[in-house]
Formats: structure tokens, C-alpha cells, sequence
């Protein structure tokens, strides 16, 4: 199988690339990456020494890139992974994350029609069902929830649900949605929380949280959510959405402590700070639906913090690399 995946160099992309490579030796992987700020050398090292992937630099807004990369390659599925992200940047200006994360998406799903693509997998977020009361483990959001964003960014991702399942029901395109928990692990930029308080307390810096960090998260290592994506491309059923939690719901502040006693620092470098606008209070999704298609996560979340602090203490050079990023292509 030829697997077009789109935003390969960031985070969950670099690290589905990485997975796929190795457990399905035989798939060409191509993968298209507009290289923003997210990106940093070295991701896709392990991918260029590869004889089955390449890397075209390219955005997903650009029509006649992305359908001339189609006419080229002619790949049998699409993983949308590009997207802008950061709740914070979207705060400040929303205007990217919908061209990118809605607009991005409709030229993807218009060149699987145009030419054929047997499947579009659209990457998504448990943030499209908005937030859960605290103290209340009992609710858990299930597929067929409402989509409630509350940031610009959740809105964003949750449009491009809709349309993606749209498009599966008026052109008949095959599509599948995923929308995972937290995820952490080697290769996240290091503006998110668990990098953001490793890179942060290495450097000596005090550590933003804000209010009194009681926002509750589930966590799912990046490798689960690579092992579930790969299980819904290739037997999710067309049209139909899944669930990726990683079972494991931890307050803010507990994490930063976690962070903090791993590197045997103190916890005198946390600052509070003045909460962010809409700020969700709980995330927490039922992953019964793809525990029954034999996925369940297999990362303890110790053992998985444990070893991303490690990964970011052994590679300073990838997340202390001035100026702006660049990956070869």
C-alpha cells in the first residue's frame, strides 16, 4: 500500500512514520509537510535512510501542489495529520487554524476524489467534544457525542469532522476519523505541556501553570496512538468514528510534579499564572468501540513519562536548535 501522510514531520506524524515503517516494511510512504515552526531537524532522519519513503515539502492549502502530488504518487490512503494546533496560538489568531485545519482538509478529500484514493483517515481530537465536569470519572464522551468546541482550534478540528464525514455521505468518499487523548512522548514541540515543563525545568525557568493546575487530562502515549491509527486505516469501517483514550486521567499539576521529581528538581519552579480564556475543565473519551477491533493502549503512563523525560534529557540538540527549523528534502 502507497500512504500519502500529510504533516509527517511534526509530532504524532513523525512518530505514525516511524511505526509504519517498521511494522509494514512492504507500504511506500510518502509524506508532504509544510515545515512551520512545529518542525525540527532530525525527525525524519530514521525515514531518509529508508528506500520506501519520501519527503515533499508542500502545504495542504496549496490545490495545485497537493493535486499534482496526487497525479505523481497515486497513493491508496491519505493520514491528515497536518494541522495547526496550539490552543494558545489559536487564541490569538484563529485565521491559520481554519485555513489550514478545514480549508487543508477540503483539498485533501478533493484530490482522494479526483483521483481515486481508496481512504482519507482525518487525524482529529477529543477537544472537538468540548470539556467534563470535574469530579464526575463516570462521564466519558462516546462517538456519537455532540461536537461542543470551545477553543478556535477545537472549532476548527471539529469543522473538519463535518465536512469529512460530509463528504463521505454526499461524494461517497471511504473516510474514517480518530480523535486520541493527550498524547506525549519523543518528538513533541516543545510548546505543549509535558515538553514545555522538561525543556523549561533543564533550562532553569520558572514553570507556567495556569490556575491552580487542576485541569484534568487523559494521557495517551504516542505509540498507542500510532498502533490505533494504523488499526482503524486498515480495518475501520468507512464513515465511522473512533475513539483513542489512553485511560489514564491526571491534573495538570500532578503531571508537572511527575515532570519535576523525574529530574529531581524541586517544585519551587512552578508559577501560577492567570488561566487561559475558556480554558476546558476535563477531557475523558470511551474507547470501548476500538478496544473491540483488539487496540488497547500498552504504555503505563509512568513508564511512558519515565522514558520521555529520558528521550528529551539524551537529545538536547533537537529541541535547542536555534532559529528556524529546516528538514532536508
Amino acid at each position: 500500500m502507497k500512504i500519502l501522510i500529510t504533516g509527517g514531520a511534526g509530532f504524532i506524524g513523525a512518530n505514525f512514520i516511524d511505526h509504519q515503517l517498521n511494522a509494514h516494511p512492504d507500504d511506500w510512504l510518502v509524506c508532504l509537510d509544510a515545515l512551520t515552526y512545529a518542525a525540527r531537524p532530525g525527525t525524519l532522519d530514521g525515514a531518509f535512510a529508508r528506500p520506501n519513503f519520501r519527503f515533499v515539502r508542500g502545504d495542504i492549502r496549496d490545490a495545485a501542489a497537493v493535486f499534482a502530488l496526487f497525479e505523481q504518487e497515486r497513493p491508496d490512503a491519505v493520514v491528515n495529520f497536518a494541522a495547526e494546533s496550539h490552543v494558545d496560538r489559536s487564541i490569538d489568531d484563529p485565521t491559520p487554524f481554519l485555513e489550514t485545519n478545514v480549508l487543508g482538509a477540503q483539498v485533501l478529500m478533493d484530490a482522494c476524489r479526483a483521483f481515486g484514493a481508496a481512504r482519507f483517515h482525518q487525524v482529529s481530537t477529543d477537544e472537538v467534544y468540548g470539556d467534563l465536569p470535574l469530579g464526575r470519572p463516570d462521564l466519558k464522551f462516546a462517538e456519537d457525542a455532540p461536537p461542543r468546541p470551545s477553543s478556535p482550534y477545537a472549532a476548527s478540528k471539529a469543522s473538519a469532522d463535518l465536512l469529512t464525514l460530509a463528504y463521505h455521505r454526499t461524494y461517497g468518499l471511504d473516510v474514517v476519523i480518530t480523535r486520541s487523548s493527550n498524547n506525549y512522548g519523543p518528538f513533541q514541540c516543545p510548546e505543549k505541556l509535558i515538553p514545555r515543563m522538561i525543556t523549561g525545568a533543564l533550562a532553569g525557568e520558572p514553570l507556567p501553570v495556569y490556575g491552580r493546575g487542576e485541569q484534568v487530562r487523559d494521557w495517551l502515549h504516542v505509540a498507542d496512538h500510532c498502533r490505533a491509527i494504523d488499526r482503524v486505516l486498515r480495518a475501520g469501517r468507512p464513515g465511522e468514528v473512533y475513539n483513542v483514550g489512553g485511560g489514564c486521567e491526571r491534573e495538570n499539576i500532578q503531571v508537572v510534579r511527575d515532570i519535576l521529581r523525574a529530574l529531581g528538581q524541586s517544585e519551587r519552579s512552578i508559577t501560577f499564572v492567570a488561566d487561559r480564556p475558556g480554558h476546558d475543565l476535563r477531557y475523558a473519551v470511551d474507547s470501548e468501540k476500538l478496544r473491540r477491533m483488539g487496540w488497547q493502549p500498552q504504555i503505563p503512563f509512568e513508564q511512558g513519562l519515565n522514558d520521555t523525560v529520558r528521550w528529551y534529557l539524551e537529545h538536547r540538540d533537537w529541541w535547542e536548535e536555534p532559529g528556524r527549523p529546516q528538514i532536508r528534502a
